[in-house]
């Protein structure tokens, strides 16, 4: 694989990585939480599946880019809260970065299809 469709790869990947340590920005949370903000923050067109998430968090938590504790959900049970780290943070400002190059390059090429009107 080239290294170009190698980074596009990894960034279709990374996208629910980057969309977790986004929702932690606004302050701990456990899985249930963060999987409602995304849903919610996407006007319910994305949908966040446990077995997607929670491998994600994990992965996650195994970088160093966010940490757990046990604590009591608003619903009174036990669950487990998930925080950024700053290296969370510092990883955030990364994908971000790279997420906004691909967005334009996806832009400039399919904005040239939909301005000549072939769709």
């Amino acid at each position: 694989m080239r290294k170009r469709d190698q980074m596009n790869n990894d960034m279709l990947k990374g996208t629910l990585d980057m969309m977790v340590l986004r929702t932690l920005i606004l302050g701990d949370a456990h899985g249930h939480t963060i999987a409602k903000v995304i849903e919610r923050g996407s006007e319910d067109l994305l949908e966040v599946e446990e077995g997607s998430l929670y491998p994600a968090l994990h992965r996650l938590e195994e970088r160093g880019w966010v940490s757990s504790y046990w604590g009591v959900s608003d619903a009174n049970r036990k669950a487990r809260f998930y925080r950024l780290t700053p290296a969370g943070k510092k990883q955030l400002r990364s994908a971000v970065g790279r997420w906004q190059q691909m967005a334009k390059a996806i832009g400039l090429v399919m904005g040239d299809v939909l301005k000549e009107g072939e769709v």
